[in-house]
């Protein structure tokens, strides 16, 4: 499902218009953002769990020519699927 279809099925169970439908979905995906950004948790009850988790700086292998490098530290979103939506699959 990509984001045009998550609109779409939006407005469908919400009795929403497209229009209000993406809004809706563009304002969530900005709540979250927000959130992580901010380093906190952003946790929907049984379904989804996202946090931010820093990775340290490491050293890596270049495949092309094999020399050593430092692959520096940085934040990755972590993702955790909560049971109901496990179940659902």
């Amino acid at each position: 499902m990509n984001k045009t279809e998550l609109i779409a099925k939006v407005a469908e169970i919400a009795g929403l218009s497209k229009v209000d439908a993406k809004k809706a979905v563009d304002a969530a995906v900005e709540a979250v953002k927000g959130a992580l950004k901010k380093g906190e948790k952003v946790q929907v009850p049984g379904i989804l769990t996202l946090s931010v988790e820093k990775r340290a700086a490491r050293k890596g292998i270049n495949p092309a020519t094999k020399a050593v490098i430092t692959i520096p530290a940085k934040k990755v979103v972590k993702a955790k699927v909560g049971s109901e939506l496990a179940a659902a699959v």
